[in-house]
């Protein structure tokens, strides 16, 4: 079901939302043992916030429109009083002292919030594998991996244990789950959504966004979450997003920078959908632009040096003094040493390590202050493609789902999958993938890119294409 679905039923007395949080805890309990994509979930919790929204309903006191929705939160977004791990060893014992700023406006809006996800480990990887707590499983395939780093809100919503979820996208992590479970998943404009309540990975790359079953959903939540927070000064005071639904792309130029995806390793199946997007797309009046866009390769190179460089910042906090758990009283290095080394995962380890690097003395200008002008360079690059088109099309990911642990020790090959989803992030633009086909069992999503802080532009044409899949 739908959370529009669920409004209705909901509005006509059809169902009442202790029906539907019980019908979601029930799928839960049936099928994530399997599946894996929850950490934590609050039954109890749950029940009685769906049991006051029902009492609200009665007595016409509604709060929002996510009233009474049972939705899903990725394990690195807080919530007050509740164990809060981001997927780390470093952090299982960690409680939320504060919610979240995004926690705060879904409750205001009378959300019921069934529990946390599973992910990649400080949201660090593409597949859900690194996770500290065991890997979730892909519910079209349980050999292949669901994407991450928010892979389990993907799941979440995918398997029916939940009819929305928030992850958050860094490099991808919130449209790549979404591609590889068939799913609908919104990466917003940086600032547009308060990072205030998130455990930092990137700062300057991280973004709260909506897991869902449908464009028009994914709508809903960031309409809820948006908006500025003096919690959070990166985020933007422009003018709240309005959704803006189309029945025609007439006059849209779509920009595809065919370029790009040559020696991609694009699969033959993913540009075959990608074609047959194309093609709809102008039969609904759109044009077509053969876009060139400069530097998108050097994009994941720009990322890769940029974000381990934040990471090696961001982390450094968890030390065992103030996070971790501290087994023997030990010298002040040697706690240091024994907390991160037995509390950090490889991947997250690799990630500080080459941060580090980039950041130190001799080799700062050459990798981290080499990679902002090129940084600016994308940013410029975008500004110049869209005075010529209006969106930017491209598959999510090089190829559907992949085998677990197939990449899991190839570092490289697994960040290669980032291509498409990366130069968004370096450049903060918003983005949503959407679900346009299923080869083989495994579904494949396409990317809409649009101008800064035009997200309206982008739900509307996704919608379009869902509504013609």
């Amino acid at each position: 079901m739908t959370i529009i679905e669920a409004q209705n039923k909901l509005k006509n007395t059809e169902l009442t939302s202790v029906e539907l949080t019980e019908a979601c805890l029930q799928e839960i309990k049936e099928m994530d043992g399997a599946w894996h994509a929850y950490l934590n979930v609050f039954r109890e919790s749950a029940l009685d916030e769906a049991r006051k929204s029902d009492k609200r309903r009665l007595n016409g006191e509604l709060l929002g429109e996510l009233d009474g929705i049972p939705l899903a939160v990725k394990d690195n977004i807080m919530i007050q009083n509740t164990v809060c791990t981001a997927g780390s060893k470093i952090l299982s014992n960690y409680r939320s002292a504060f919610d979240a700023t995004v926690i705060k406006k879904i409750k205001d809006q009378g959300a019921v919030i069934l529990g946390k996800t599973n992910m990649d480990e400080f949201a660090m990887g593409s597949s859900t594998e690194f996770s500290a707590f065991g890997v979730t499983k892909n519910p079209h395939d349980l050999d292949r991996v669901p994407g991450g780093s928010s892979g389990g809100s993907a799941v979440a919503v995918a398997g029916h244990m939940a009819l929305g979820a928030l992850g958050s996208d860094t490099g991808g992590s919130i449209r790549q789950p979404a591609s590889f479970c068939g799913v609908v998943g919104l990466k917003p404009t940086y600032g547009r959504v308060s990072r205030s309540g998130l455990i930092a990975m990137a700062s300057s790359f991280d973004q709260i966004g909506p897991l869902t079953k449908t464009v028009k959903d994914a709508a809903l939540i960031f309409s809820a979450i948006q908006g500025e927070d003096a919690n959070d000064n990166t985020t933007s005071n422009i003018d709240l997003f309005k959704p803006i639904w189309v029945n025609t792309l007439e006059k849209l130029k779509v920009g595809v920078p065919y370029r790009l995806w040559k020696n991609q390793g694009l699969d033959s199946r993913v540009e075959e959908t990608l074609n047959e997007t194309i093609e709809k797309m102008k039969a609904q009046g759109a044009e077509i632009v053969d876009l060139d866009l400069p530097y998108t390769e050097e994009s994941l190179a720009v990322y890769y040096l940029l974000m381990p460089s934040e990471v090696s910042a961001n982390l450094s906090r968890f030390d065992g003094m103030r996070y971790g758990v501290r087994k023997e009283a030990l010298p002040l290095f040697e706690t240091y040493q024994q907390s991160r080394s037995e509390g950090l995962g490889e991947e997250v380890k690799r990630r500080i390590l080459l941060g580090t690097f980039a950041l130190s003395a001799g080799y700062v200008d050459a990798y981290y202050n080499q990679a902002k002008k090129v940084q600016t360079l994308i940013r410029k690059a975008y500004q110049n493609a869209f005075q010529d088109v209006d969106v930017i099309l491209t598959p999510t990911t090089p190829t559907s789902a992949f085998k677990i642990g197939e990449k899991i020790n190839d570092p490289l090959a697994m960040y290669l999958d980032d291509i498409f989803t990366v130069s968004a992030n370096v450049a903060g633009l918003p983005a949503v993938s959407v679900p346009v086909s299923t080869s083989v069992g495994l579904p494949i999503g396409m990317q809409i890119i649009g101008k800064w802080f035009e997200e309206a532009t982008i739900l509307a044409v996704a919608d379009l294409i869902e509504q013609n899949f």
